[in-house]
């Protein structure tokens, strides 16, 4: 009914970058990573079986520049095997450290960004899964309208050093609102309820994206990438079971 402030910092986030990046990464993740800058990509990481080796966020910011969004337990493991997959010239950085990362959701979030943002975040200006660069107070944001608690939201990337300035900024604005900050674990609940899913709990290497229900992730006519032979062949024979 409100809205809540949920720190994920701590998530494992891993810059990509170097000429021919967004085509490597064509070839690594199921989704579709075409197109212009300015976009989050919700995908699965496929092993030559179709199995889910990672499920991750790919935030497409410039030309050939992206930020990879893991789970915090998850980043060694992804961004190795991202790493194994690299063509000479493309490299991976961990910059975990280099930012706090609040997530702003609920109903009323919107308003509260709106409040404090330098720029227009109505859902026509700023619709779901786009990327914005924004000003809140003296600090240069990246918001990303995507969430992992089923509501409406935004992700803020900040630099650590200004964090407690705008988190600050967002609760002053989100007084009127009654914005109240909400715990890590509940980001867990919220997503059991939405049916989102969770690498290692939920799948796994011994799963593929059909069974998974993740199968609008898959973009088999972006041309080859990873699994993509198996997951032509499942798709087109069928999956003996469907995970709930």
């Amino acid at each position: 009914e409100r809205a809540a402030l949920i720190d994920q910092t701590s998530f494992s986030k891993f810059e990509i970058s170097g000429v021919g990046a967004q085509a490597a990464l064509q070839r690594i993740a199921a989704n579709d990573l075409g197109g212009a800058p300015g976009k989050a990509v919700y995908t699965q990481l496929c092993n030559v079986r179709g199995g889910i080796e990672a499920d991750v966020t790919l935030i497409h910011d410039a030309a050939d520049h992206f930020y990879l969004i893991t789970g915090s337990g998850f980043g060694l493991r992804d961004s190795g095997w991202v790493a194994k997959h690299l063509p000479g010239g493309v490299s991976i950085r961990d910059v975990t450290n280099s930012f706090a990362v609040l997530n702003l959701c609920g109903p009323k979030s919107r308003d509260i960004l709106q409040a404090v943002a330098d720029d227009d975040v109505s859902n026509a200006a700023l619709p779901f899964l786009a990327v914005r660069g924004l000003d809140i107070g003296h600090a240069r944001v990246m918001a990303v309208r995507i969430g992992y608690v089923g509501e409406l939201g935004y992700e803020l990337y900040i630099p650590q050093e200004q964090a407690a300035h705008v988190y600050e900024a967002l609760w002053a604005a989100g007084a009127a609102h009654g914005i109240a900050n909400a715990g890590y674990r509940a980001i867990d609940s919220c997503r059991m309820e939405k049916g989102y899913l969770y690498w290692s709990g939920d799948i796994t290497p011994d799963y593929n994206p059909y069974e998974a229900g993740l199968g609008f992730c898959v973009a088999l006519d972006k041309g080859d990438f990873i699994g993509r032979e198996a997951l032509a062949r499942i798709k087109s024979e069928g999956t003996a079971r469907r995970l709930c």
